[in-house]
């Protein structure tokens, strides 16, 4: 494997393992938001202690997340100088605002929250979550924003072969970065809402706790509804944006190798392992469905991936344009169909609830602890298909990935890194399970919780 080869795998390793935790430290920083503002209003111990255990996992998940993340930017500089360079004055200011405005938020009312307790008015300690919440939401903005100029550049002019922003508020209302964003805060809302569900089923099981977690579990599911119904809305819209600015991704997601009109959405299909086969050897299809999702028509034309090499020929000269299909293709599906599943539990939840069987359902208890594994298989999926789908680009229509890496890292020197990370990532990821399984196993504390600053019990990890 090539110095460039190992970065891309890299690349994939740090976004991977840092995106596990971005949307269940968003969702976590919400819910207990929420399960404070609910005992702020009704005074009720149940919520307190919702506040006391998931405000621990809460701090780990955030933990964890800025480390990782720290990682990812660190190999940025290092193994992609030539693409740092190339969006410097583009990346600058999402990236600044990022770091000046909402991870500065985040971090100095989360210190707040944790240390302010019982020394201020139980109104300010609930404004100080708030602010951790929405300086988490924003800080996700700014990233997605900056993503989303690799998937669709706008309000920019070359200078001297380099794009120099001209326009700061194109890029943050980038379409493909609002609806983006929408997306992974739902998706957020879908992973807090399926693990906080999982892991109180677990506790409903050994009869532990019932009151408290099934009280959790009645706060999760409008999140977890919510989270389904906006994932939908927002996916739908980026499938539409796809077959407007990246039709090639689109096209890869489908395996559609030649134009249709009406084109048939794709339920299972196989091929040659090879990055583009050219063809589908089997296709199970609806017809008709493609159509409708892409462009609101039954008999809407989608562009085949064959046709749209042809077209980046001719635009961006001799080269293939074509990602790797089978990847763009059966992570999209994996998206999908396990989207369907979250949607489908649900429902059965909200049924439950209203028989009033949430507590006693030993069925929806099991299924709900392996549904909770379900969000973080669906968030990496899309990252890979957002990213593999985007090749041979690093920034669309731009750059080349190829073209993206830094041409003094030696093969040898990005091997190390990568192995260095890996082993990192392993022993990290290996503590934070560890440490998350055994708080989330121990519910909370029997004795009544005082009033006196029980709106945040102690938070403090045992050791």
């Amino acid at each position: 494997m090539t110095a460039l080869d190992l970065a891309r795998l890299q690349f994939a390793t740090t976004t991977i393992f840092h995106f596990l935790f971005v949307p269940l430290s968003i969702g976590l920083a919400f819910y207990v938001a929420v399960n404070q503002t609910l005992h702020y209003r009704t005074g009720k111990e149940v919520y307190a202690r919702q506040v006391h255990f998931w405000g621990r996992l809460m701090l780990l998940s955030f933990a964890v997340g800025v480390v990782t993340g720290i990682i990812q930017e660190f190999q940025f500089g290092m193994n992609w100088s030539e693409y740092s360079r190339f969006v410097g004055d583009i990346f600058g200011a999402p990236l600044a605002m990022e770091a000046l405005i909402a991870f500065f938020l985040e971090s100095t009312f989360l210190g707040f929250w944790i240390f302010a307790k019982g020394r201020v008015s139980p109104k300010t300690h609930l404004t100080s979550i708030w602010l951790v919440s929405v300086g988490s939401i924003l800080s996700a903005f700014f990233i997605i924003a900056a993503n989303s100029w690799m998937q669709h550049p706008v309000g920019y002019k070359m200078v001297k072969g380099k794009p120099q922003l001209d326009d700061i508020w194109a890029v943050i209302t980038n379409n493909t970065a609002i609806a983006a964003y929408i997306h992974v805060i739902m998706a957020a809302a879908l992973t807090v809402s399926l693990v906080t569900i999982g892991v109180s089923a677990h506790h409903l099981r050994r009869d532990h706790q019932v009151d408290t977690f099934t009280t959790a579990i009645k706060v999760a599911l409008p999140i977890l509804v919510v989270g389904a119904i906006g994932s939908f809305l927002a996916g739908d819209q980026l499938a539409r944006l796809l077959v407007k600015q990246q039709p090639m991704k689109m096209s890869a997601a489908e395996a559609l190798f030649n134009t249709e009109a009406p084109a048939a959405f794709s339920i299972f299909a196989t091929g040659d392992f090879t990055a583009n086969p050219g063809h589908t050897n089997r296709n199970l299809k609806v017809p008709h469905v493609l159509s409708l999702l892409a462009t609101r028509s039954l008999d809407g034309k989608v562009l085949g991936i064959n046709q749209i090499q042809e077209q980046y020929v001719a635009k961006y000269g001799p080269g293939n344009y074509v990602p790797y299909v089978a990847v763009v293709y059966w992570s999209f599906r994996t998206m999908v169909y396990l989207f369907g599943a979250m949607a489908l539990f649900a429902l059965i939840g909200l049924i439950l609830w209203r028989r009033g069987k949430l507590a006693t359902s030993r069925r929806f208890q099991l299924i709900a602890i392996w549904m909770a594994i379900t969000p973080f298989i669906v968030n990496t999926a899309g990252w890979v298909m957002t990213e593999v789908g985007r090749q041979p680009w690093i920034v669309q229509g731009l750059m080349l990935t190829r073209n993206a890496n830094s041409p003094l890292v030696s093969t040898a020197q990005v091997a190390g890194t990568l192995i260095g990370f890996t082993l990192i990532f392993t022993v990290l990821g290996g503590v934070a399970l560890w440490l998350f399984l055994r708080e989330a196993r121990k519910g909370v504390p029997d004795e009544p919780l005082t009033p006196d600053g029980a709106d945040v019990p102690d938070l403090t990890l045992s050791y």
